[in-house]
């Protein structure tokens, strides 16, 4: 059994129910938005938001339809947001597959994102979880942010570490912040609670997009993504920006001439993995991501054992290690 099947156990049922759920309200009348919702459908993800939507309603409270509702909210948001970023990316592809602006273009792409939001909106206000749609709408004003303060900054290549941790905490911490928070809200009214969880998911983001940003310099061959595609694409992370702080003006000036290269060979890529490696950027990078993890992990030591909060326990861990 796989690592994620083995942490989904306690809402497994709730997870099948929720596949279902999801299903009706994408439903549509118009034929292409039909095809393009089922291609999106039959090609998701590991669904890691909606599962911590699942685990942080069940740590606090009786899952019931505000949760699914949260999980549908949080499902359609994400995938709207992916959509949208193949566009400002101009990706071919997503999770091996061709992306919606390959297969179609850009501007449908835009519109099905556009599409899945409204969605996403509508459902709030139908169900009447206006405080589930401020949580959201705070979190998707947090993404737009993270996304325009990083194009900003890639544009002159001197993003410093505090730059870093603005953009990581808004683009992806914010969402995962939204899940968990979304998930506690549709159990409990305590104020404290919600916070908490809210704070949960902050350090679950910041510690899962560190290590996404590592996975890009380990080169293993089974990323997600292709080894050494954020120096291609002159992508400044967390383990370059430390390396860059170590080393003395003219070899950080060799190296950002590289990264600003549009065109890099193979060897130029490696040799920026090599430089980041022996300035000891993975390691740092590694540390302050186990820091997070940590935080994550103290937040649950305060709930009392259940399978449930084993399952989230693992979920953070899974986080930290994986290797796609």
């Amino acid at each position: 059994m796989s690592e994620l099947s083995e942490i989904r156990k306690p809402v497994k049922k709730e997870m099948a129910e929720f596949e279902a759920y999801f299903g009706r309200t994408m439903k549509s009348e118009i034929p292409l938005l039909k095809i393009i919702i089922n291609y999106i459908f039959r090609r998701k993800g590991k669904q890691m938001r909606p599962l911590l939507v699942f685990l942080s309603a069940a740590l606090n409270g009786k899952i019931g339809e505000p949760t699914y509702v949260a999980a549908t909210f949080i499902e359609l948001l994400h995938t709207a947001s992916l959509v949208h970023d193949d566009v400002v990316d101009d990706a071919d592809e997503r999770r091996g597959a061709l992306s919606i602006n390959a297969l179609w273009n850009s501007k449908i792409a835009v519109l099905v994102g556009d599409y899945m939001l409204s969605r996403g909106l509508l459902i709030s206000i139908e169900k009447n979880r206006f405080d589930m749609l401020e949580i959201v709408s705070e979190a998707v004003k947090l993404m737009s942010e993270g996304e325009l303060l990083q194009l900003q900054k890639a544009r002159k290549l001197n993003l410093k570490e505090d730059d870093y941790f603005r953009i990581i905490t808004r683009k992806t911490a914010a969402l995962i912040a939204a899940c968990t928070a979304c998930g506690a809200k549709s159990v409990t009214e305590d104020a404290d609670t919600i916070q908490q969880m809210k704070d949960f998911g902050e350090n679950i983001g910041i510690a899962f997009q560190i290590r996404d940003d590592l996975l890009d310099y380990e080169g293993n061959g089974l990323t997600g993504k292709t080894y050494g595609n954020d120096i291609k694409e002159k992508k400044i992370t967390l383990p370059l920006i430390y390396a860059l702080e170590q080393s003395s003006d003219m070899k950080r000036k060799q190296m950002l001439a590289t990264v600003r290269k549009k065109k890099k060979t193979r060897d130029e890529i490696t040799g920026v993995i090599r430089f980041v490696s022996e300035n000891g950027g993975m390691e740092y990078a590694e540390m302050k991501m186990n820091q997070y993890r940590d935080k994550a992990l103290a937040i649950l030591d305060i709930y009392p054992d259940s399978d449930v909060k084993e399952s989230l326990r693992k979920l953070v861990l899974y986080t930290t290690t994986r290797d796609k």
